[in-house]
């Protein structure tokens, strides 16, 4: 009898989940970490989300009995003890650290905890993102992670051949797409006062830094003065007053800075094209959701997953966007053609819809506690 009632209340217990990230600024890892904890199942998971500030447009949808954990810190390196403090308070089952140099950091101390088990989410190419000395050093204990997930094959096999992680400890999941969130937004959405009726709307997304191109994005559009195509860009960086004073020198008026939106679907269920102009990625959230909302994409040929969400012609195409005439004549190319937005959003709903990645992570999360 005793056994049994032990069995039932192990059965009943729900895993307690710990996801950490710097905040909820509407950036993609943080759109992953709210969707998984918005739709894990309350029946086996209790999910939480340790922040280091509380702050970002994403707390606004994230569900109500995800409780919210302040540690109130400003910087990474600055947070470790805070973090490792609330773990040992709390004892959770898992952690999820979803945020590249808090899962350097954390790997150092993952063996002070043995009855909690680690996973991390990396968010990019590691090679090509992380570049400080300090961080790549902490990668020598990344094998101290019970599961690192992957989103795409070119992470993994940077994982595994330039930091020599197990291959049997890294799990390759691709981010997921809430068509639910999106449709809801695309409804409330009209047609943005910018986007002129006699011009052809070109849209790019992303923070404005290096790593996304935009610098080589702007010289492409220097090659296209003449033709009636606008390009919206949104999104805020350290490279914002460099991206303006490129944008004077090159006499590009017909290039708008919209600035961080929280509706970007807005812009993107409008779109004529959605263009994807990063040096590298992790796995392209904003590529995803540009197909959720039907809309054609020319991705830059980079690492990170580009070409496992293109399906040529059908969802979009990629080129090389460092042979800026060849990149111009392929955006006038695309836009003089018609495509099938239902086809788009097939695409993508196929293969990336919530449930479908969901349901991956959620077996990644019981096969740890077996």
């Amino acid at each position: 009898m005793l056994i049994k009632l032990f069995t039932n209340f192990t059965l009943m217990k729900k895993i307690s989940v710990i996801f950490i990230l710097p905040d909820l600024e509407t950036g993609g890892a943080e759109r992953i970490v709210t969707t998984i904890a918005n739709h894990l199942s309350r029946d086996r998971f209790e999910p939480k989300i340790l922040l280091l500030r509380k702050k970002g447009g994403y707390l606004n949808f994230l569900k109500k009995d995800v409780e919210i954990i302040d540690i109130n810190t400003e910087r990474i390196r600055h947070s470790l003890k805070p973090i490792l403090g609330e773990i040992y308070r709390r004892k959770p089952d898992i952690v999820f650290s979803g945020f590249g140099e808090v899962n350097a950091y954390l790997s150092l101390f993952i063996k002070l905890f043995p009855r909690t088990k680690f996973i991390a989410r990396e968010t990019n190419v590691v090679t090509q993102h992380v570049t400080r000395k300090e961080i790549k050093f902490f990668y020598n204990f990344y094998n101290n992670y019970q599961k690192i997930i992957a989103q795409s094959d070119d992470m993994m096999t940077d994982l595994v051949d330039n930091f020599n992680i197990k291959k049997k400890k890294i799990v390759k999941i691709n981010n997921p797409v809430d068509f639910d969130f999106i449709e809801d937004k695309m409804a409330l959405s009209l047609k943005p006062e910018c986007f002129k009726y006699n011009y052809k709307n070109v849209v790019a997304i992303g923070n404005l830094s290096s790593r996304k191109g935009f610098d080589n994005l702007l010289k492409v559009f220097s090659r296209l003065k003449n033709e009636n195509i606008l390009l919206h860009i949104l999104g805020d960086g350290k490279d914002k007053e460099l991206l303006h004073q490129t944008k004077e020198l090159l006499g590009l008026k017909k290039v708008i800075f919209h600035g961080r939106q929280d509706n970007p679907y807005q812009y993107l269920k409008y779109a004529d094209l959605f263009v994807l102009s990063s040096r590298y990625e992790g796995f392209p959230n904003v590529l995803l959701e540009a197909g959720a909302c039907g809309t054609y994409s020319l991705a830059n040929n980079c690492p990170g997953g580009i070409n496992e969400i293109i399906q040529h012609n059908v969802n979009g195409e990629v080129s090389n966007i460092e042979n800026y005439d060849g990149f111009a004549q392929q955006i006038v190319k695309v836009l003089q053609n018609n495509y099938n937005r239902d086809a788009i959003r097939n695409s993508i709903k196929s293969r990336f819809s919530k449930n479908i990645i969901l349901d991956k992570y959620e077996k990644v999360l019981l096969d740890l506690m077996k």
